[in-house]
């Protein structure tokens, strides 16, 4: 997930990108490496799946950038606020989804991988210098997650 031009909200697009490549195609896998849709949109893109991997960016400031971290979504409270379709969160759309009897991916089967970065407000399609020297590490560190996850050993 991200946007390619909002600097370092481009590394879930990245990581994605190179997963499917060093994947190579798969039976069952489908790789959605350029996702720019958000809330209520992502519904089409993952119902009908069993299981979900999701590369995104993260802005807590409390990491260094390129530090990541993994949970799923089981362990993402829904909002409790709605004000439009713009601004549904995650866990609220998989919740409305469900609600209205999309088959959807159990939320244990929802893994999400975080990545800290710095700058997701300005337009520039290069990540920061501190989140590009980072990525070496933890892409290796998340692609073997990854193929962990899958049980692929290559």
């Amino acid at each position: 997930m991200g946007n390619r031009i909002l600097r370092d909200d481009a590394v879930g697009i990245r990581l994605a990108t190179e997963v499917a490549r060093r994947l190579g195609p798969l039976p069952d896998l489908d790789v959605v490496a350029d996702c720019s849709a958000g809330g209520l949109n992502l519904l089409p893109l993952i119902a009908g799946h069993d299981r979900l991997i999701v590369f995104d960016s993260v802005r807590t400031g409390k990491g260094a950038p390129g530090a990541w971290s993994r949970f799923t979504a089981a362990q993402m409270p829904p909002t409790t606020h709605l004000a439009s379709v713009h601004d549904t969160d995650f866990a609220t759309a998989l919740a409305l989804g469900r609600q209205s009897g999309m088959h959807l991916p159990p939320p244990e089967q929802i893994h999400i991988f975080a990545v800290e970065i710095l700058d997701n407000q300005t337009f520039d399609e290069q990540m920061t210098p501190e989140l590009e020297q980072a990525y070496p590490e933890y892409a290796e560190a998340i692609f073997a997650a990854v193929r962990a996850l899958l049980g692929i050993d290559r």
